[in-house]
Formats: C-alpha cells, structure tokens, sequence
C-alpha cells in the first residue's frame, strides 16, 4: 500500500523544485529577452516576490545579475540560500510576505531594475486588497523604468478552463510524477480550490504528498481593472507561456496563460 502523507508541498523544496523547475532554460532566455526588448538603461539588479526555491535566481546570479527574493515559506527560502551559497553567491532570500516588503529588506537602499514572478504564485494572494498591496511594494521597489513580469492563469470568459495538469521530472535516481486538478470553482467568490500530488520515486521509497490550495480568480477584465488601479504601473506587452519574445499576444476571451510585462512609470 502506497505511503501518503498529506502535507504543504512547499515543506518539501526539493521535489517541488524538481517538478516546477524544468522549464527554466526557457524562462531565463525571456526574461533576458524582457530586459533588452522594453527595457531602458541596465539591468542588473533583480527581485523575485514569492520565490519559493529560487529555482531562477541562482541561474540568474550565474548570467551575472544581482538577485533578491523573499517568500513565506521558511523551507522553500532555506533551501534557495543554500543553493545560492553553494554556487558563490550571498544568501540574498528573505522570509517575508511579498505584499508587505521594501527595498531596505534586502539590506540595500539601491532599487532594483526589474521583478518577476512567473508561475501564478501571484493568485495565492487572498484578496483584491493583498494583490494591490503586492504591486504596490514592487513599483516602490523598482526604479524608474522598472519591469515588473507578472505570469499567471486567466479564467477564460468563453470555453472552458483548464481543470486539470501533470508533469513529469527526474533528476539523477529521483523521479516526481505531478498532478493538478480543480476541485471547485466558483467565480462568485474567486475561489478555485486544487488538489495537488507528487509521487515520488527514490532507490529507497515510494510515497505520494498531497496538498490542497486555493487561487484567486481573476478574468481578463478583473485583472484588467486590478492593473489599472495601481498608475505608478503601465502593461508594455501580454505574452503567454510559450515565452516568444517576437510573438507578443492579445489578451481575449479564451486566454488562459499570460505573462504581463509592466513598466515602472
């Protein structure tokens, strides 16, 4: 009989990281892409608002970047500054809420050049009130200019949303199998209500995690008016999550994954 533990998947950073770090070749090629496309001036400095393991900030510090993050999760934010130690860089990660933060966080006065935030960790946030908080401490924390790439899934007004995903990942001996569907959905209250699972397979042990979350929801139009009641931020471009810098998109009814790209006015 399988071993099931049903725990908070980000209390376990290193299968989480395997399953949603896979993908990170393509998204560090956009976000340089993002800088040198609709940026102005140099970027150096970068922060990553709910960063979890830092699965793109050490590859960042690697391309020469001076990286930062925080998140709430005290085993994801370890687990991100060990791995920045082991490859030569400061622990730059913080424990801390990323609609509650300033630039003096991060033991500097200097504001950073661009944010990112790429995997709709944006929709943990429980309310209106905490996602304008959010965008509101990261226009203070970006200079003049700034770019603030914001990914996440649109609940589409038309058709019907995606209600379920999995992946695969092996890294060496370890192999997590994940899973995500929607157990409720109800766009009265904003809430969908998932369940997640990761298998997981080493040399030694089989076991499943299993997590329940719940995401905001946002359509076209309320993330539209969200954006717009913070002016201290403009939207430059829409991309979705094949992450071609030359094929920008027009959000519609049926969108479901965007990136927003936003400029520090």
């Amino acid at each position: 009989m399988q071993e099931i533990i049903q725990d908070d998947l980000y209390n376990y950073p290193k299968y989480y990281d395997l399953v949603f770090g896979s993908d990170w070749g393509a998204e560090l090629a956009f976000l340089q892409a993002v800088f040198a496309k609709h940026g102005s001036g140099k970027f150096r400095r970068l922060f990553e608002p709910g960063c979890g393991t830092g699965r793109l900030m050490y590859r960042l510090a690697q391309a020469g970047f001076e990286v930062a993050g925080n998140d709430l999760a005290e085993p994801a934010v370890e687990y991100c500054n060990d791995r920045l130690e082991k490859h030569g860089f400061p622990r730059t990660a913080v424990v801390g809420d990323m609609c509650d933060f300033t630039v003096a966080d991060f033991k500097g006065k200097k504001k950073f050049d661009a944010a990112f935030n790429m995997i709709n960790t944006f929709r943990h946030l429980p309310s209106e009130d905490h996602a304008r908080r959010h965008l509101e401490c990261v226009s203070k924390a970006l200079r003049k200019g700034g770019l603030y790439a914001l990914g996440l899934h649109l609940t589409p007004t038309r058709g019907e949303p995606m209600d379920e995903e999995s992946w695969h990942a092996r890294r060496g001996n370890l192999t997590v199998l994940s899973r995500l569907w929607t157990v409720e959905h109800n766009r009265r209250k904003r809430i969908e209500r998932v369940r997640m699972s990761f298998d997981v397979y080493t040399p030694t042990r089989t076991f499943r995690l299993v997590n329940c979350a719940d995401f905001r929801i946002y359509t076209a139009r309320q993330m539209a008016d969200l954006l717009s009641s913070v002016p201290s931020l403009e939207v430059l471009e829409t991309y979705d999550f094949a992450y071609n810098i030359d094929r920008p998109v027009k959000i519609g009814p049926e969108t479901e994954d965007v990136v927003y790209v936003l400029r520090k006015k």
